[in-house]
Order: structure tokens, then sequence, then C-alpha cells
């Protein structure tokens, strides 16, 4: 199959291009990539052409931190409609976080995601789970789920607090050279806690989540990394301490990174209007100080990803109180949107950082042969039409969940089409 996308403007830092380029995909490859000016393609009879004329052409985005919830928690998402949900946001791969039920704590579990991402829109990769049933108290057969397929290793939805086992985990993990996604969390300290700690928190009467509990562990977590080499990331960083400390570890040497998400840069704790849980998520909304530490990270390329950290939940579960409902928001059908419209429209990024933190160095983090247009690559394309302005609407979400704080919300930058290996597996429409 021959696609043909012309007239766009190509934006691939991986390959050093960015201008007007036209790109001719053969089968599930690019074939070539020349200049606007040179028409000698346009001639080539092609099973699909896409005019992308104004439109900013780019590498599929790559998302490092999603919850599927399949197996155990289909009535929230499926794999399918995970996948769905993540081609209507530009997303060509995604990770798949182990917390579902039975967690992915074992080959067989492993395999199970694998041969359901079969059927899928997008490439999903497993993360296996640290521990068994993620329990904190035994160590799963690490090797056993690589060879079985993961791509990495986390205990996301919580920590492992144990740190001597932690740290028999991170040395597994550095013998295979496999990455740890990293959730900084002591429950202990954060206790029953709803939001940030502060103003809101007292105005609203619920426990408060302080800075801290995130940045004990970071600072752990990042110890443990330099002493065991292994090769850690930060999953949704929401605190300035966080970002001080990620910067600090870098400079040293530490083989560590770290990701934000869109809400922690557009909104912080002061913008929850009242008791409604489409505004709980973990770590919680911070303060607007932290807020601009984020910016701040992404803006100094101390923050290395944009994730979403995709979490979906039935309207019964979100219609509670903020005290009982439970933590998270879906995130891959508005990431693009905010991140463009809050941080590339403002000239906080660049065009080019936007690509690097939504899909080159995601591609780096993982060590996948994605992440970049060029001619002989795997065809993971994302075409954007970055001056359509409109309304996120969660009543349109592919997913099969709908609790986001940005319903409502004017942004630009509408995924037109998503292709996946050469496959046109997502066009806008319209109504």
């Amino acid at each position: 199959m021959l696609v043909y996308i012309k007239n766009g403007y190509v934006i691939d830092p991986g390959s050093a291009i960015e201008g007007k380029y036209n790109i001719l995909i053969r089968d599930n490859l690019i074939q070539r990539i020349v200049a606007h000016s040179d028409a000698d393609i346009d001639n080539i009879k092609a099973d699909k052409v896409i005019d992308a004329s104004g439109m900013l052409v780019m590498p599929g985005l790559i998302d490092l931190h999603v919850h599927l919830r399949e197996p155990g928690y289909e009535y929230k998402e499926t794999i399918k409609t995970g996948s769905m949900a993540a081609a209507a946001g530009g997303f060509t791969t995604i990770c798949a976080m182990p917390n579902t039920n039975p967690a992915l704590d074992r080959p067989d579990m492993v395999k199970f995601v694998l041969k359901k991402a079969q059927d899928a829109l997008v490439n999903i990769h497993p993360i296996g789970a640290i521990t068994l049933e993620q329990q904190g108290n035994e160590l799963t057969d690490i090797p056993a789920l690589i060879d079985a397929g993961a791509i990495g290793l986390s205990e996301d939805g919580k920590s492992l607090i144990d740190t001597a086992l932690y740290a028999k985990a991170m040395e597994e993990a550095s013998k295979l050279d496999i990455i740890v996604f990293a959730h900084c969390e002591d429950k202990s300290l954060a206790g029953n806690g709803a939001i940030n700690a502060g103003k809101k928190a007292e105005e609203l009467g619920l426990a408060g989540i302080s800075n801290a509990v995130e940045d004990i562990i970071v600072a752990r977590d990042i110890i443990l990394a330099r002493k065991t080499g292994t090769r850690l990331h930060l999953c949704h960083c929401s605190t300035k301490g966080s970002t001080e400390m990620l910067e600090i570890a870098k400079n040293k040497g530490i083989r560590v990174t770290g990701e934000t998400c869109p809400h922690y840069f557009t909104l912080s704790d002061e913008d929850i209007p009242g008791d409604d849980s489409n505004y709980k998520m973990n770590p919680p909304l911070r303060s607007p100080r932290d807020v601009d530490a984020i910016i701040d990270a992404l803006k100094n390329d101390v923050l290395d990803v944009i994730a979403t950290d995709h979490a979906p939940h039935s309207q019964e579960e979100k219609d509670k109180s903020m005290a009982e409902a439970p933590f998270g928001i879906v995130g891959l059908e508005t990431a693009f949107s905010i991140t463009y419209s809050e941080l590339v429209k403002s000239g906080i990024l660049t065009y080019r950082q936007l690509v690097e933190k939504m899909s080159l160095n995601p591609a780096k983090i993982l060590g996948i042969d994605r992440g970049c247009i060029g001619e002989g690559k795997v065809a993971d394309i994302v075409i954007v039409n970055p001056d359509e302005e409109y309304i996120i609407d969660k009543n349109k979400f592919a997913s099969k969940s709908a609790n986001t704080p940005f319903h409502g919300r004017r942004v630009y930058g509408r995924v037109k089409y998503t292709i996946v290996a050469g496959e046109v597996k997502y066009e806008y429409v319209g109504l």
C-alpha cells in the first residue's frame, strides 16, 4: 500500500528535519522524503493521498504511562478502547502499566496483554510488576517477565516501600539494562489525603497530601539508582522539589529521566472548583509555585517527557465525593492539544521540544526504533492542524471513560490523522 503525504510542515528532531516536505510511505516504511519544491513523486499513484497543507507532520506520539485496566477492570477501559483513545490523540505507541487484576506479575499475564494488543490500533508495550500481586513482599521473576515481552518494571499505583527489596529489584534491572518506572509516594505520609495540602484542602475540609509525600521517595529512588546503576524513570513529577532533585541527579551523571503530565503544568490546586473528583489525581494538583517549577523544568529540558497517566474510571466511581472517589483522570485524547495550546503557542516550548518530549525522548528511554521520521523508518506519524480551535468534549471520547477536568476547555491543535506502520488508524472527519 502506498500513502502519500504532501505539503505538510515536517518536524523531526531525530532526523534534523524541519520544513515543508512530502513523504511517500510504502507498506509500513517511509520510502522517500523530498523537499516540498521537489515534486518528482507527485505523479506516483498512491492508494491514499493526504494533503497536509497548513498542518504539522510529526513522529507518532509515544506515551510511557497508560492504565489500560484490562484484565480485571474492563468496565473502565479495555486494551482495544484504550488504543482507540490513543490513536484519536495522536499516539502510535503506549506503555501499559501493571496495576491490573490480576497484575502483570507473571509471564502469562504479559503475554495476555501482547495477544490482546494484536487487535489494538497502536503499538502497546506492557510494563511488568516489580512484586507479586504488587503486594510489596516478594519480587517477581524479572528476567522471565522481560523474556515474555515486558519493556520495563514498575509498581505504578503505589511505591515499593521496602527499600532493601527495591534495591534488589533495581540490581536485577541493572543487570538486564531495563528501565524502572517509579511512582513516588510515601503512602504512610499521604494517609487518607485527597488533594494537595494547602488552603484549598482546608476550604473543602479534605485531608491534604504534602509535597514531601513525593519528594521523599524521589530522593530515595535516585540514591538507589546511583548505587545500583539502574536506569530510573520518575513518573508524573508534580513538585518543585522533584524537579530540583532530578536536575542534581542528572548533573551527577545518574541514569535518571523524568516525566510530567499536562494537568501538572496547566492546573493548580487553586483551580479546583469544589468537591469535583474530576480534579482528583495522584499525585494531586499542586500549588501555583509547583506549576511554575514544572514549566521551567520542561522549558530547560530537566523534565524529558510529557506523558498522560491515562487513568480511566467509571462515571459512578467519579460521581462520589473527592474524599471517596478513586484517583485519576483520562488524558490520551487531550494531551497533545493541551500541551500545544499551553506551552507551544505561548512560546514556552519550541516545536522541536514538543516532539522531543512526546515522541523522540520516550522512544530513546524505551530503546525502541520509533520517534523519528526518516527514510527506511517505520511509518508511525501524526498529522495535526495547529490552527484549528475546538472545545474538548468528553462525550465524544473514544475511551470508555470520561473523567477529565478539561471538559469544555478551548484548545488549539486538532489531530487529523494517526498513521501506525503505514496504515491510517485514525482520521478526524468532524461532524
